[in-house]
C-alpha cells in the first residue's frame, strides 16, 4: 500500500520515513511529508488519519473510488481528488483516482484505479530543491501538472485515430463496426473532458483560498495547469464535434445511396409495369378479344410493348433516375 514515504527538510537531501515516526516529523515547522499510498485498506487509513489528524469524512472518501473531482477544506487541510487517465498495454484508455490530502507540512497521495506511476515526477521534483522549499504546494503543482499533461499526451495521440475514423465516415456504405468505434471515442473523450474540466475550479481555489499552502512564487504555475486544463477541455470539444459531424455525413451519404437505389428500382418498377399490363390483358381467358384474328396483331403488341418502355427508360435516363 505504501509506495514511498519520504520527508524534506529545507538544505537536507530526502529521506525515507516510516510510518510510526511520522507524528514527530509532522511536529517540525520546515520539514513536510510526502506519503504516496496505493489503494490502502481501511484499518491502515485509520492509522494515517491518526498521524496526520485528518477529518474521519475525508477518510471515507479516499477509502471509496468512483469519487466526482473536487476539493473540499477540513480544518488545516484540504482534500482533492482528480481524474487520472493512462493507456493500458493494449493502448485502450483507463481511467482512475487520486486522492489528495494536503495540509502546511505534508503531501497525501492515495491513487486507485488506472494511473501511471507518480515516481518518476518524484524524482524530478527531488532534483530542484529550491522548489521544494516552498512546501507541499510545490509538490501538489506537480501532481496536478503531471495528471493533465497526461490528458493532453492521451488527447494528442488520439488526433491520428479520428483522422482514420473520419475518413473511414466519407463513404456510402454502413459500416456498424465503425460506428461503434466511433461512439467508444467519443466516450472516452466525454470522460477526459469530464476529469480535465473540475481542474480550472481546484486551481483557482488553492490560488484564490489557500494562500498558506500555494504562496504567490506558486501561483502562476497553478494558473498554468488552468491553461492547460482548458486547452484539454477545448480539443476534447472539439474533437467530439468532428466525431459527430463524420457521422452525420456518414448518415448522410448512406441515406442518398439508399435513395439512389430507391429511385432506380422504381425506374425499373415503371418500364415493368407496361409488359405486366399488355401481356395480363392478353392472358384473360376470354372469348372475343382485341387482334386475336389479325395477322399483325402480335408483332404490333410486342412492337408498341417494347417503344413505350424504350420512351420510359430514355426519360427516366435523362432525369437520371436510372
Amino acid at each position: 500500500m505504501i509506495i514511498n514515504s519520504r520527508v524534506y527538510r529545507p538544505g537536507q537531501a530526502a529521506r525515507t520515513i516510516d510510518i510510526d515516526d511520522i507524528s514527530d516529523a509532522v511536529q517540525e515547522p520546515d520539514a513536510f511529508i510526502w506519503l504516496g499510498l496505493w489503494q490502502p485498506d481501511e484499518p491502515f487509513m485509520q492509522t494515517i488519519q491518526h498521524e496526520f489528524g485528518l477529518h474521519e469524512l475525508a477518510i471515507e472518501d479516499a477509502l471509496t473510488a468512483h469519487q466526482r473531482p473536487k476539493i473540499e477544506q477540513y480544518g488545516d487541510s484540504i482534500f482533492i481528488v482528480v481524474k487520472t487517465a493512462c493507456r493500458d498495454e493494449n493502448n485502450n484508455i483507463e481511467f482512475g483516482e487520486t486522492h489528495l490530502f494536503v495540509g502546511k507540512n505534508f503531501l497525501i497521495s492515495v491513487r486507485h484505479g488506472a494511473s501511471e506511476s507518480y515516481a518518476p515526477l518524484r524524482t524530478r521534483v527531488e532534483e530542484r530543491p529550491e522548489m521544494l522549499e516552498h512546501g507541499p504546494g510545490y509538490a501538489l503543482y506537480c501532481l496536478l501538472d503531471f495528471i493533465v499533461d497526461n490528458y493532453l499526451e492521451i488527447t494528442s495521440s488520439l488526433t491520428t485515430r479520428i483522422n482514420e475514423l473520419e475518413g473511414n465516415m466519407f463513404c456510402s456504405e454502413f459500416d456498424r463496426q465503425e460506428v461503434q468505434n466511433v461512439y467508444m471515442l467519443r466516450r472516452h473523450l466525454l470522460a477526459i473532458r469530464n476529469a480535465a474540466l473540475p481542474v480550472d475550479e481546484i486551481c483557482n481555489q488553492l490560488i484564490r483560498l489557500h494562500e498558506d499552502i500555494i504562496p504567490k512564487a506558486l501561483r502562476p504555475y497553478l494558473r498554468d495547469v488552468q491553461d492547460h486544463a482548458h486547452h484539454v477541455v477545448m480539443d476534447t470539444e472539439d474533437m467530439r464535434e468532428m466525431l459527430t459531424s463524420a457521422m452525420h455525413v456518414n448518415l448522410a451519404l448512406v441515406t442518398v445511396q439508399q435513395n439512389e437505389v430507391v429511385k432506380k428500382l422504381a425506374g425499373w418498377g415503371a418500364i415493368l409495369v407496361v409488359p405486366t399490363v399488355v401481356f395480363s390483358m392478353y392472358g384473360m381467358n376470354f372469348e372475343h378479344m382485341p387482334e386475336l384474328d389479325s395477322l399483325y396483331g402480335y408483332p404490333l403488341a410486342m412492337g408498341g410493348t417494347v417503344a413505350v418502355c424504350w420512351l420510359l427508360y430514355w426519360k427516366l435516363k435523362r432525369s437520371g433516375w436510372l
